[in-house]
């Protein structure tokens, strides 16, 4: 779907309440694609803040006829992928946080930790392609535009990342 024109122009000129209007239906997914990438949901909350600041900071980058949702998608990977490989990531980062009772936004993220393993082992533009397709089941057509390239640069994507998740999936099917 694409954003009400007056809300985009709006938005460049200043107004932020357009500008929230134009965020707003967007940040429950941006939310979900954050924490399947970070696996943490104190981190995901400050990425996808990072990324609403940093989208509207660039807006101006946001050509005219532009769907807004793959852009900003787009954002919140890339600020995921640099949050990773920060310096800090791996000193503080826990191997496996415990589990918390107030599941609410990971209820619907990936469950299995066989799975959840095997998606933080395969790159992250990989990863960011199976999860905007699948998870929160965007087009090819927007996954490329929100990670900046082709549609067949998706689908290699995809598929690299398949043939490295497929060994991982059929160790938890012949598990059940």
């Amino acid at each position: 779907m694409e954003p009400s024109p007056d809300l985009v122009s709006g938005a460049r000129i200043g107004d932020k309440v357009a500008f929230e209007n134009l965020l707003r239906p967007h940040i429950a997914s941006a939310t979900k694609l954050a924490y399947a990438m970070l696996q943490d949901r104190a981190e995901a909350e400050d990425v996808v803040q990072e990324a609403a600041l940093s989208a509207w900071r660039r807006l101006e980058n946001l050509r005219d006829r532009e769907d807004f949702k793959p852009w900003f998608l787009g954002i919140v990977a890339n600020r995921c992928r640099t949050v990773r490989r920060g310096s800090w990531w791996s000193v503080v980062r826990m191997a496996r946080a415990p589990a918390t009772p107030d599941t609410g936004l990971e209820e619907g993220v990936v469950r299995e930790s066989d799975l959840r393993v095997a998606l933080a082992a395969i790159p992250s533009d990989q990863r960011a392609a199976v999860l905007l397709h699948f998870y929160l089941d965007l087009p090819l057509e927007e996954v490329a535009r929100a990670l900046q390239i082709s549609v067949a640069g998706v689908k290699s994507r995809i598929n690299r990342a398949l043939k490295r998740l497929r060994p991982a999936l059929r160790a938890d099917e012949e598990s059940i």
